[in-house]
Order: C-alpha cells, then sequence, then structure tokens
C-alpha cells in the first residue's frame, strides 16, 4: 500500500515513522513520473512490513518539495529516523530500486 502525503501527514507518516519511508516526490505532468508509478507500486509489495512508500504531489505540497531541495523529478527521497540517507532522482528500473533499498535494510 502506498500511502498518499500532504502537509497534515507529512511529519507523522515519514518523519516520526518506525520503519524506513520511501518518499515519490511527484507531479501530474511528469511523463518520467507516470512511468515509475507502477515500478513504484510493484516493489512496495516486495518490502510489505519491512520500509514505508509514500506519494507526494509537488504541485500540491511544493513547500515540502523546497525544504527538501527537490529539483527534478521523480525524485525518491528514503527517510530513516526522521532524516534523508538516500536520494534516487529520475526514472529507474524496478531491479535497480530493489536493490538500492535492499542495501539499506541490510545495513540497519
Amino acid at each position: 500500500m502506498i500511502l498518499e502525503l500532504n502537509k497534515d501527514n507529512f511529519e507523522k507518516e515519514v518523519l516520526q515513522s518506525d520503519l524506513p519511508v520511501v518518499v515519490d516526490f511527484w507531479a501530474s505532468w511528469c511523463g518520467p513520473c507516470k512511468m515509475l508509478a507502477p515500478i513504484f507500486e510493484e516493489t512496495s509489495k516486495e518490502f510489505d512490513g519491512r520500509m514505508k512508500f509514500a506519494k507526494i504531489s509537488t504541485e500540491e505540497c511544493p513547500e515540502i518539495a523546497e525544504k527538501y531541495n527537490v529539483r527534478g523529478i521523480p525524485c525518491l527521497i528514503l527517510f530513516e529516523h526522521g532524516q534523508e540517507t538516500d536520494r534516487i532522482v529520475g526514472m529507474q528500473q524496478k531491479e535497480f530500486l530493489v536493490e538500492k533499498l535492499d542495501a539499506h535494510l541490510t545495513q540497519a
């Protein structure tokens, strides 16, 4: 399940989360964001219970995108214990995402 984030729930769902959280910063007009969406969905199922997956629209919440210096989308930011620990910018294949996220879980 992918959480829909906004300015009201970002802190609770991401910054206060006990699990690592991958946040997809996206926009409705972004072609690569649309291409990444099904890959993000599939990947979220593989990490169910070990990592949270969430999306936030840069159009609806520009202040959060600005706070985290999101300059290009899609932009996936991994948060652990409320801190950014990794960032992936641009369209990526599922294998790359799984490998990158698995590496964070094995470090923990």
